[in-house]
């Protein structure tokens, strides 16, 4: 029998399903949570994971795993680390480029989906017997569903999109369940953040927003070395530390993303 899983990212969706499952709406046998690091993940997301979820859905019978990146010496990597890592020049986030585009990005791949995909195997799935796996989109983000290939030992399912619910329909659905609803998820260093998360992270979250700004500042310096143009976390071709000021108010755009990943994965 396929085993069929929730891809869990802790936000507003994919807590949803974590509630339909754990009333009997959604049958699954697993909540997955590929952790990028505890010194990656935004600490409010984490917070809710181990405080809010993991309790209430051991409470009701949904086990979830939090899950790491496993290298092959069976140490562990986290997203920050190969930023950060001496030597290193792999910049796998979507930084701006000097040109305004994003770079390429390989976090998501690299510390979601092949996480994640590793579990799976190891728990049976393969070509012949593929896991379903649950990803949390809602009918106000359809444009995010079927954005990635789909690996052979996996089927991709999108639960809410069969139920026809919206994002506003599953905070509803987590406060009935008598849950907080979740804070948006996402790296707090993701060059997806709009102005006014960093904005709002400045202003609150100090400490963090400075350690996003060593991050650039290190990138950059590296960057220089090789001759290379610099990158950005925004798009504004300048600085973090001089982009964001606690006293300018930025109105969000319509194109512009809201700190998820577009790929389905990331933060759902």
């Amino acid at each position: 029998m396929n085993s069929s899983v929730i891809s869990y990212g802790g936000r507003v969706q994919s807590t949803a399903m974590l509630v339909l499952a754990g009333t009997g709406q959604l049958p699954i046998d697993a909540a997955l949570f590929a952790n990028v690091g505890d010194d990656s993940e935004h600490p409010a997301t984490l917070r809710y994971v181990r405080e809010v979820a993991l309790p209430w859905a051991t409470r009701h019978g949904v086990p979830i795993h939090i899950l790491n990146r496993v290298r092959r010496d069976q140490s562990t990597e986290t997203l920050w680390q190969r930023l950060t890592r001496q030597g290193s020049r792999s910049i796998p986030i979507p930084v701006r480029m000097s040109n305004g585009a994003p770079g390429t990005r390989s976090c998501t791949a690299d510390f979601k989906i092949r996480v994640i995909g590793r579990w799976l195997k190891q728990h049976g799935a393969n070509a012949d017997n593929p896991a379903t796996v649950n990803i949390g989109i809602s009918v106000d983000e359809i444009h995010r569903a079927n954005t990635r290939r789909v690996e052979p030992y996996e089927r991709i399912a999108y639960p809410l999109l069969e139920l026809g619910l919206r994002r506003t329909d599953c905070a509803r659905i987590i406060a009935g369940a008598g849950l907080p609803v979740p804070p948006k998820s996402a790296c707090f260093f993701c060059p997806f953040h709009r102005p006014t998360t960093w904005t709002a992270m400045r202003i609150e979250e100090p400490e963090l927003f400075d350690k996003a700004c060593q991050l650039e500042d290190l990138l950059n310096d590296r960057r220089a070395v090789l001759g290379k143009d610099p990158v950005y976390l925004t798009r504004f071709n300048r600085p973090l530390r001089n982009v964001v000021s606690p006293g300018v108010q930025f109105l969000p755009l319509a194109a512009e993303g809201d700190g998820a990943c577009d790929s389905g994965w990331c933060m759902t």
